[in-house]
């Protein structure tokens, strides 16, 4: 992970305006980065905030599936996926599997505003990492 980190922001329709919030807040340090979000939150991110985005499609239409595609390709390098655990999403068995393939490629992953303030304030953010990946490959079983 090279000092300038490629970062997604993710948000369920009811905790835009958290991530819009904490976006805000954390400005002129995301500004250092190259950012990323799903569809309707990028929008908002560039239009509310200023801070330019790439967007993917809307979560539901495919952009979870598309974001787990980069995080594959070492095209993510950190997280922030602000999750509504009190209302059922139409896509979860995509927010499921991002959160899946997040966890396999070992990516820094944020879900709430406290864990999210610990990840963007860690001195790693200004320094390059190497992320150290599990063999998990190793512990599927052969069908020989």
């Amino acid at each position: 992970m090279e000092i300038t980190k490629k970062i997604v922001l993710i948000a369920h329709d009811n905790r835009k305006d958290d991530l819009l919030d904490w976006v805000k807040y954390n400005k002129g340090t995301l500004s250092k980065h190259h950012l990323s979000a799903t569809g309707t939150t990028g929008k908002l991110i560039h239009e509310q905030i200023g801070l330019p985005v790439f967007r993917f499609i809307s979560g539901p239409l495919g952009g979870d599936q598309q974001i787990g595609s980069k995080i594959v390709e070492d095209g993510i390098d950190f997280m922030v996926f602000f999750w509504d655990p009190l209302s059922a999403q139409p896509h979860d068995p995509d927010v499921k599997a991002l959160l899946r393939i997040a966890v396999l490629y070992n990516i820094p992953m944020a879900c709430n505003r406290s864990s999210a303030d610990f990840l963007i304030s860690s001195p790693l953010m200004e320094t390059e990492y190497s992320r150290q990946l599990i063999d998990y490959g190793s512990r599927i079983p052969s069908k020989n």
